[in-house]
């Protein structure tokens, strides 16, 4: 096992990974999951948290799902099926996924990755029930545990909506291309950076202030 790493010390030996899905409805059981994005997070060399990598993938609704057709508007998805999506089924999309995942836990010597969210709850029900439509062993993620964006931004900034949370940390915001798994899981990211930077400059002031 590698060595523990900062990151592992910081988050009782959890690795951080910002999650973002895009669905057919609000139902994890019966409704389609058709993208999902994981962004992968770590001390860079001047000890601020930030964006390591990011990864998505465009899944295949499963037999028998769920699409909400005012959901899919509201994503701006016309056909889940469609070729030039290049989605992949369910267990193909998570296996690819979650490859990167666990090579970045074992890397830092973490126990597991722990899945931040905006609005956590939605993201980690969504992935749970894929993992076990697709009876996947031993996920990277925690089962139950999360960081919401949401809740730390109602304390950081008394905003819990994601663009607005942007405009108060004076992280740029595209309306259009929100809504997109890959746009709001990284921009979700560098929320969550910024809000643990600044409080861990606080705790313990450095040369260096957060970004």
């Amino acid at each position: 096992m590698a060595k523990k790493s900062a990151i592992a010390k910081r988050f009782r030996g959890f690795l951080p990974v910002v999650v973002d899905v895009e669905s057919g409805g609000f139902d994890p059981k019966k409704d389609a999951l058709l993208e999902i994005s994981a962004v992968i997070l770590n001390f860079d060399e001047e000890e601020r948290l930030a964006i390591q990598e990011s990864h998505e993938q465009h899944v295949l609704p499963f037999k028998n799902a769920n699409l909400d057709p005012k959901a899919l508007e509201f994503i701006g998805l016309k056909d889940p099926w469609h070729p030039f999506r290049m989605a992949q089924e369910e267990k193909e999309a998570l296996t690819a996924l979650f490859e990167p995942i666990r090579k970045a836990v074992k890397q830092t010597g973490c126990s597991r990755a722990i899945l931040i969210g905006h609005n956590a709850w939605f993201d980690l029900a969504f992935l749970n029930a894929a993992i076990a439509r697709c009876n996947i062993k031993n996920s990277p993620f925690h089962a139950f545990s999360s960081f919401d964006t949401a809740t730390l931004g109602g304390v950081f900034y008394g905003q819990t909506v994601l663009a607005r949370m942007a405009e108060a940390a004076g992280v740029a915001w595209d309306q259009e291309a929100a809504h997109s798994a890959l746009y709001d899981a990284e921009q979700t990211a560098k929320l969550f950076c910024i809000m643990v930077n600044e409080w861990d400059y606080l705790r313990n002031p450095t040369p260096l202030p957060p970004q």
